[in-house]
This record gives structure tokens, sequence and C-alpha cells, in this order.
């Protein structure tokens, strides 16, 4: 670890799971910052650590903590970067004087109004939240057919069909994918996340089941975009999925040339989706 001196060049991360965090600093330091971070046991990656200018360790739920270790080092921009499991809200919160004031105050505690409540303390505080994608635009999803396989006519219903459906738990904040076949939905997201939702829509629908994941209307662009990675395609190969259909523009692909490849392996389409002026489902 390092003293850093000049606080303008300073970034903070709050680095959840998975490679997003050791991306973002690694494409951040090519434009000269200085990375302070924040990780969570059992979700940060230990690359992370060592990539970092300056780290703690933080429980989940010590809001004044990270608000005090961004103020130390003169930190006024921050991201949030990676997953948080879910279900550890339920047995892994350690809500501190600051965190609990805000937490009494929602109504509902979905993650994106829980991250955006806290985006709105740090703002009080004088640390504005940036958008995750700030230094990586090449990691957006594309537009079009990525694989060597396109959609038939059959699966270009059910996207259609999952698309709206998709849009619709989004706007309710409940999740943001969902797994359908002949038109029938198999599986919402909840607070299990994208694999378990289709495993669960796979055992229902054994076999062709198209899987359709967006980004949930009004959703704030800083934080939670949907992601998708080899992990995406593995839990597919396991109910022998047929179609990933995801929002372009509006979420994440990790390590894309792999996850083509081993898509067209299996047989498997990707699709990068979105909507006209028409309301229309174009790719």
């Amino acid at each position: 670890m390092i003293s850093l001196m000049n606080g303008s060049n300073n970034i903070g991360v709050i680095a959840g799971g998975g490679q997003f965090p050791r991306l973002f600093i690694e494409a951040a330091k090519k434009s000269g910052k200085n990375l302070i971070v924040v990780g969570f046991k059992s979700e940060t990656e230990d690359d992370v650590v060592s990539a970092a200018d300056q780290f703690i360790w933080v429980k989940l739920g010590q809001v004044g903590k990270v608000i005090r270790y961004f103020k130390k080092h003169s930190v006024s921009e921050a991201v949030f970067l990676g997953t948080i499991t879910k279900t550890r809200i339920f047995r892994d919160l350690f809500l501190d004087f600051k965190a609990l004031s805000v937490w009494k105050k929602m109504d509902r505690r979905h993650d994106d109004a829980i991250l955006r409540a806290v985006a709105d303390v740090l703002a009080d505080e004088g640390i504005t939240i940036i958008e995750s994608t700030i230094y990586l635009k090449d990691l957006i999803f594309p537009s079009g057919v990525l694989t060597k396989s396109a959609p038939s006519k059959k699966q270009h219903k059910d996207i259609e069909f999952g698309w709206s459906m998709a849009k619709a738990i989004g706007g309710l904040d409940i999740g943001q994918c969902v797994v359908v076949r002949d038109r029938t939905v198999l599986a919402v997201e909840a607070i299990d996340g994208t694999d378990a939702t289709i495993l669960r829509g796979g055992r229902l629908g054994k076999e062709q089941i198209v899987i359709v994941k967006v980004h949930k209307p009004g959703q704030d662009f800083r934080f939670d975009l949907p992601a998708t990675g080899l992990e995406t395609i593995e839990t597919m190969k396991k109910v022998n999925g047929a179609v990933l259909a995801v929002e372009a523009g509006k979420s994440l692909m990790f390590d894309s040339e792999a996850v083509i490849r081993e898509a067209d392996k299996h047989g498997i389409v990707i699709v990068g989706v979105s909507e006209d002026k028409e309301g229309k489902v174009v790719y």
C-alpha cells in the first residue's frame, strides 16, 4: 500500500465479488487514478485486495466506517462494483448507526433500493457515486446475434414474451430475469439470483428454455447492472438451455470471446436485444 497525497486522483471502490472490481481497478489505474477500496469477507476476491492502492475490510452494513475511510483518503467519487450474495441481509448484516437510520426509513429493501439509499447517504457526506462502466465501456453488452446460430421464429416469440414479463417484474423491483418456454413463464428471478432462476426454470421446461435478462425500468445505471459471463453459460448447459437474450447497452458481458465460444460449442444462442421506437423487440 502507498501513501496517497493527491486526493483529486483518488476514487473509492466498494467492491463485491467477481472480476468486475479488479477490471475497474486496472482500467482506472491506466487513467492515473488511485484506488481506495472497501471489501467484504467471503465476497471480494484476493486479486482486488492486492491491486488496490489502499484497502480495508468492512462488514455488510458498516456505512459509517466506509464514509470515514473515504474521507480519510480524500475520496469525493466512488463506485459500487461486483456482487453481494443477497441472502446475506438475513444473516450477515451489521448495521452501524449511520446504516440503521437509513434502514429504518426504507419501505422496501430490494437491492436497488438499498444501493440507492446508501448512495444518497454518501452524497450527503460529499462522496458522489459515479457510473461503474466509466472506464470499461467495452464490457457493455452489444446488440445483435452474437453466436453462429440465431433465434428461430418460435424462440423470437418467446424472447418478445419474456421481454415484456421481465420488464414487468423489473418495474416492481423484484428481479431482472425470467425463464420462458412456449410463451409461458417458468421462473422469475427473486433474491436467489439469475443462476438459481435458470435452474428452476430449466427443471420445469426440461429443455429449449429461453432466458431473458433486462435492465429494470428506472434502474440506476451507476450500480447493479445485469451481468453475463461464463458461469451463466455453464448454468444453462446443466438444463439444456437454448437461448440467452440480454438487453443490449444496459448490461455487462464478461469474457465475451470465451462466452460466445462456449455457447457455440453447445448450440446455445446469445443475442443482445433492445426495443425500438414502436415498442418492438429487435436485435
